[in-house]
């Protein structure tokens, strides 16, 4: 990532343009300040160091090789909005985000890979992850810098998500919020639970429709939990349709899956601050108008 000091900023210490005009975090500075990767006009220099106007500013990041050899994976992706630093993918419901011993060759990873035509040295940088059940919409950083961006709007209202669920049985109200600590569940390495020892987590919600035997919601997320919106949604009696985990697995209708889609999803543009919004929506919602992912939360 470079930045060209303006006649403003003559005199500033290399370390406040980085943390101030670039938008370096401090964990970032400190890593490139003691791995030599900080440069002034292409020479490497402390961070005490001052500039004049007109100077390159560059810093960056060591990027660590994927922990598995890749292979691609020959998957349509549907990409709603794609530029050079960032691109938003529609995953489908399961298939992995990631690559991983269970999953080595058949994730969006590995889709993304084939994408791209398998290019020596691609790095994948997933900004929020899906659960391998949930299908919808995924930002995918193109650059380092704009990874590091993303991840700071990560759970702010600058990178707003909603998601479309549909639950087996009907929430008692309508719309409300649903606020209930979540916490690992003893002896689990993934299973959640609500519990007072758990973090604060908060879950807006709205009944679309009746839907079969249950409902359509549409759920925004305040926080960002391990499996939040399935948590929530068994704790009140209406879990996610053919969650395996919180709910009753329907391997007819949802092989692999179930039915909760990250429908929404609106981001800033990591370089120029554009607002991105994209939309996609699952085929078990049926008819549906796009505008209702938009509707306020009362």
């Amino acid at each position: 990532m470079e930045y060209r000091v303006k006649p403003e900023e003559t005199g500033r210490k290399i370390r406040d343009i980085l943390r101030g005009s670039m938008g370096v975090s401090y964990t970032a500075l400190k890593s490139a300040k003691w791995n030599g990767r900080i440069f002034l006009n292409g020479e490497a220099v402390r961070t005490d160091a001052k500039a004049s106007a007109g100077d390159t500013v560059e810093i960056e990041w060591a990027e660590d090789a994927p922990v598995y050899a890749l292979k691609p994976f020959d998957m349509p992706v549907e990409v709603p909005w794609e530029d050079e630093h960032l691109l938003i993918a529609v995953k489908p419901a399961g298939v992995a985000s990631q690559s991983s011993r269970n999953h080595p060759d058949d994730s969006l990873e590995n889709a993304m890979y084939a994408r791209f035509g398998c290019p020596e040295n691609f790095i994948y940088r997933p900004v929020n992850r899906l659960d391998k059940g949930t299908g919808g919409l995924m930002a995918v950083a193109r650059t380092p810098y704009a990874q590091h961006l993303l991840q700071k709007q990560l759970h702010t209202p600058a990178f707003r998500r909603r998601y479309l669920a549909w639950t087996d049985g009907k929430p008692a109200k309508n719309e409300g919020v649903l606020d209930f600590p979540i916490a690992k569940a003893p002896g689990a390495t993934v299973k959640r639970i609500v519990s007072e020892e758990g973090k604060p987590s908060r879950t807006k919600y709205r009944v679309l429709r009746e839907q079969g035997d249950g409902a359509l919601v549409l759920l925004e997320l305040e926080t960002g939990r391990t499996h939040q919106i399935r948590v929530h949604l068994s704790h009140i009696g209406c879990p996610v349709k053919g969650d395996f985990l919180y709910g009753t697995e329907l391997p007819d209708a949802f092989p692999g899956c179930f039915a909760l889609h990250s429908a929404l999803l609106e981001v800033r543009h990591p370089i120029n601050g554009e607002l991105i919004r994209t939309t996609s929506l699952p085929e078990w919602a049926g008819k549906i108008d796009p505008s209702v992912l938009f509707m306020d939360f009362r």
